[in-house]
């Protein structure tokens, strides 16, 4: 992956995600905030809203953010964002993925995911972190296939539409790189 940071899967194009984008994201998000619980989004957003979050990428190092294209169609995007603020954690990102609703079970995700953590891997982290909100097998499953392993569940640590929702934490453990 190069600065576009381009691969190709069955006409499917990953590439860094640019301001043109952000408003295929927030549709995203919004979508999930509306219909589901992966997000704990509850109310829509708007892309200045997300301003800040979007500020937090860049096109190298361990911060990135990725987008899922089909023509000019978003089908979905990941991301590798600092887990906590705290200098210790300076190795350690959290990872999230979504997809537009038509772009699910059609391997966006794996290709997402393939792009993301083949650049990470270029970069100084030692651990990505991913918290699921349950169910949610299909996410589950896509983290696993990346080496991904349970480390704990919070159980009914947020409510969204009436009801108690759980994650699930899952980490993977990237290869010690030699200098």
């Amino acid at each position: 992956m190069r600065d576009r940071a381009a691969a190709h899967s069955d006409s499917i194009e990953i590439a860094l995600a640019t301001g043109d984008d952000h408003r295929h994201i927030v549709d995203i998000l919004n979508d999930a905030a509306a219909n589901s619980i992966a997000s704990f989004a509850t109310r829509p957003t708007t892309v200045m809203e997300q301003h800040d979050w979007f500020k937090q990428f860049s096109p190298t190092g361990p911060h990135r953010l990725l987008i899922a294209r089909r023509g000019n169609e978003v089908l979905g995007y990941t991301s590798s964002q600092p887990y906590r603020a705290h200098g210790a954690f300076k190795e350690t990102v959290e990872v999230g993925i979504a997809l537009h609703p038509d772009s699910r079970g059609q391997g966006v995700g794996t290709a997402l995911y393939r792009a993301l953590f083949d650049l990470l891997a270029h970069e100084p982290v030692h651990v990505a972190l991913a918290g699921i909100a349950l169910p949610n097998e299909a996410s589950v499953a896509l983290h696993r296939k990346f080496g991904f392993t349970e480390v704990g569940v919070f159980r009914d640590y947020a409510v969204k539409n009436d009801q108690y929702i759980s994650s699930l934490w899952m980490q993977r453990i990237f290869p010690v790189r030699e200098s």
